[in-house]
């Protein structure tokens, strides 16, 4: 399966929030009463916010096209409850979330304590068409290393419980308490990677097979691999940006399946992940190239010399080259928001108003 051939499909959780910027607790009563032409909506922990997920695509202009309508259809049904969307990783405000009455959710609640009761975060999961689970398990043993870069390209939740936490991506270190969250080792078979999620099932310190969290794995319902490292988006632009690499690194991770996967420590590929949090697009990335610091700028352009033969097969070069002169000159969602903030004196509930917008320019 090569250049055209290969799907994304796109799942984006989004905050619900009130006029006031404030996170408010409608999943329930907007799911509920969702309409078929609103897309398909789900639950996710809290009753703060909400997924949606597009059908899979191969032109990014369908890519990116799916994913207005997702976030339009979502608007739509957040309206009638007198509530909005926003494209926010975490809540600039300070808030207790609300757990949705769901049973598996209350158990997760019970069993994990405050990681499950601050688990307002939302993030952007990007599916990739795979042939089967051999290829599949070839593609996660070589993608580990560029995942960093695209949580930096996502970074978008700089504030946590009204605080400024230093982090570009927030969202991802709340997200590493769970404790199958992260990079994995090198699996090397279908089989090594089906013992392992079974191997962490037979521990009984998760509930299913669902929560195996980790950075990148195999979609339990679909022939995917499913890339779940960044932050939701707060610019469709950066979503199909984000689709549009995670495509390329798939595809270029699997025209090199015949060659030796790189052996990176986790503990390697965990500190990376760490810095991409922490600095998002503002300062060092570590380079997967060379394991050293680097400007993110470089990094960002070694993700795109690395998959730039599946871009251009795929008819991708021109439009991503064109959405990250745009990202840059935005700074990301975690710079746009802090300036925000900046132009309305410390004003956090004006953040997640103008988020609010964002998310639907």
């Amino acid at each position: 399966m090569t250049g055209t051939g290969r799907t994304v499909g796109v799942e984006e959780e989004l905050m619900l929030v009130g006029h006031d910027g404030a996170p408010i607790a409608r999943a329930q009563d907007v799911i509920g009463s969702a309409r078929p032409d609103d897309g398909p909506l789900e639950y996710e922990l809290m009753e703060e916010q909400i997924e949606t997920a597009t059908p899979p695509r191969s032109s990014l202009e369908d890519i990116a096209a799916a994913i207005r309508e997702g976030r339009a259809g979502a608007q739509a049904a957040a309206e009638r409850h007198d509530a909005r969307i926003a494209a926010l990783a975490t809540s600039p405000l300070a808030l207790a979330g609300t757990t949705v009455g769901k049973l598996r959710y209350l158990l997760a609640r019970a069993e994990f304590g405050l990681t499950a009761r601050e688990q307002l975060t939302s993030g952007c999961h990007v599916h990739v068409s795979v042939a089967d689970d051999a290829e599949g398990v070839a593609v996660l043993d070589r993608i580990s290393p560029w995942l960093a870069p695209l949580l930096a390209l996502s970074a978008n939740s700089p504030y946590w419980m009204g605080d400024d936490s230093g982090y570009a991506s927030f969202r991802s270190q709340v997200w590493a308490r769970w404790h199958t969250a992260g990079p994995t080792r090198r699996f090397g078979s279908p089989e090594a990677y089906h013992d392992a999620v079974k191997s962490l099932v037979a521990t009984g310190t998760i509930l299913d097979e669902g929560m195996v969290y980790f950075d990148a794995r195999l979609s339990a319902r679909y022939p995917t691999v499913e890339i779940r490292v960044a932050d939701v988006c707060l610019s469709a632009d950066t979503a199909t940006l984000l689709a549009a690499l995670a495509r390329a690194l798939v595809e270029t991770a699997a025209r090199a399946r015949d060659t030796p996967a790189p052996d990176v420590p986790v503990e390697i590929l965990r500190t990376a992940l760490w810095r991409a949090g922490r600095s998002g697009l503002k300062d060092d990335l570590v380079d997967p190239r060379t394991w050293r610091p680097a400007p993110a700028h470089d990094v960002v352009g070694a993700l795109v010399a690395h998959v730039r033969e599946a871009l251009v097969d795929q008819g991708d070069l021109d439009t991503v080259t064109e959405l990250l002169g745009g990202l840059w000159a935005s700074g990301g969602g975690a710079a746009r928001q802090r300036a925000w903030a900046a132009e309305s004196d410390g004003d956090l509930a004006a953040v997640a108003r103008r988020a609010a917008e964002a998310t639907l320019a």
